[in-house]
């Protein structure tokens, strides 16, 4: 086995993007520290990635994860090592992820695979002065015959033996489990090792269960999915299953599986990406997929207690002028105006709906994060503000905007007016400020 210095290289020649994230602005990560201590992370890390560069960085975010009172359960799989092995033996592996058939030669294999693997994982752990185990952990049975074909040494999960790892997780010991069952007997199977992950992450009442691959995340054909409701996943490997990246399909047939009983977020992301655990855990946007089992984006009414997220929302643009500078005196007066845009609890963007006359309504402060653009959610919102001045009786929706007019002319449906289509009151205000804005406005249909 390869030697490995458990530190951070200076250099990565693996990597192919850093996060989007940046690790060291702790207000960005302390948010999510009393949403996850205690909680359990399932990580499913492939067999090549264990074997790559970053390997060692993905120990360091582990630690740094149980520093944080995270707990977690590591999952391995094998599949690079088991070819690797069969190459050099020169011998036919029939299965190699654990999901097709399993002969005597291919189960030696993945056992001499596997176990070298997880004493690396148990080294590297060590390493950085955390403690772990390898468990046995996974009480499988025989997968039996498929249409008609033996798949012999393969192995499907039966249940998982949730005292044993709640025992070393109380003591603060992090489980390894292998991508093999036992059964009653003692035999062992090769088991695939993402459905071993999406099986312990719903006995275990994971809050996550992340993916740690060599993709980028979930391609479905040209596209990377960012983010996915459970639902449409299902219905795209129901319908399309075949515009998923081949080595990606397994990954998402699992994900969705979890999601559906009761796994709340599964993540897929590139394992050789720098910080790449950290990156997603601690950032809105993330840097891989995720499949999420509820709505976990949502439009709200903004309270007092979101005055300061906001400024420091639309600071940036308040400075550059693309946004009238407001006060937090002034902020107070109109909070109930103003609409959030939350991605897991988290504002990345608002809006303000400010009614002039008892016809008229202003859409203002529409700002969105830049790590969140480019996802329609400006559209959304401002759609949002139309249903709510119609709502509210409203038949023109206007605008004032210095640098994003064509924005609001493509992608709202606003058109040209002029200072004469302001009520007199705003028209003052308009006046007074100097900022000479171009006005835009909407005729509202009525809704259906």
């Amino acid at each position: 086995m390869a030697n490995r210095r458990y530190s951070r290289p200076q250099t990565c020649a693996t990597k192919k993007r850093q996060p989007k994230v940046k690790l060291t602005d702790l207000r960005g990560i302390l948010q999510y520290i009393p949403r996850f201590r205690e909680k359990i992370f399932v990580l499913s890390i492939d067999g090549a990635i264990v074997t790559s560069e970053n390997f060692a960085n993905i120990l360091l975010d582990v630690a740094v994860l149980r520093s944080l009172n995270i707990k977690i359960i590591l999952v391995h799989g094998a599949a690079a090592q088991i070819a690797t092995l069969a190459k050099e033996q020169k011998v036919e592996a029939s299965n190699l992820d654990g999901s097709g058939i399993t002969d005597d030669a291919t189960l030696k294999l993945a056992l001499t695979a596997a176990n070298r693997l997880t004493h690396e994982i148990l080294e590297g752990l060590s390493a950085n002065d955390l403690r772990a185990a390898s468990s046995n952990a996974i009480i499988s049975h025989p997968m039996g015959i498929i249409h008609g074909v033996d798949h012999l040494l393969t192995g499907k999960v039966e249940r998982i033996d949730v005292e044993l790892l709640q025992s070393l997780l109380s003591q603060n010991i992090v489980p390894v489990v292998p991508p093999l069952g036992f059964d009653g007997d003692g035999k062992t199977y090769r088991v695939n090792s993402d459905s071993v992950a999406s099986e312990v992450a719903k006995a275990m009442n994971a809050t996550k269960l992340i993916y740690i691959t060599t993709a980028d995340g979930l391609v479905y054909g040209d596209t990377i999915v960012r983010q996915i409701l459970v639902g449409e996943l299902e219905t795209f490997l129901t319908q399309h299953k075949e515009k998923f990246a081949p080595e990606i399909v397994s990954k998402a047939v699992y994900a969705a599986a979890a999601c559906r009983a009761g796994v709340p977020r599964v993540h897929i992301i590139n394992g050789r990406i720098d910080e790449a655990v950290l990156a997603e855990v601690f950032s809105n946007e993330g840097i891989g997929t995720l499949v999420y089992a509820n709505e976990y984006q949502q439009i709200r009414r903004a309270l007092k207690k979101d005055i300061r997220a906001i400024m420091m929302l639309t600071k940036n643009s308040v400075a550059s002028e693309e946004l009238a500078k407001r006060t937090k005196p002034m902020m107070e007066k109109i909070i109930s105006d103003f609409y959030i845009f939350e991605t897991d609890k988290n504002p990345i963007a608002c809006v303000a709906l400010h009614q002039l006359d008892a016809t008229k309504g202003e859409l203002a402060s529409l700002f969105v994060n830049p790590s969140h653009e480019n996802q329609g959610i400006g559209k959304k919102l401002i759609q949002f503000v139309e249903n709510k001045a119609r709502e509210t009786g409203l038949t023109d929706l206007i605008t004032l905007s210095t640098q994003a007019f064509t924005y609001f002319q493509s992608k709202g449906g606003f058109a040209e007016g002029s200072p004469e289509d302001l009520p007199a009151e705003r028209r003052a205000k308009y006046d007074q400020s100097g900022r000479n804005s171009k006005v835009l406005v909407k005729k509202l249909a009525k809704t259906p």
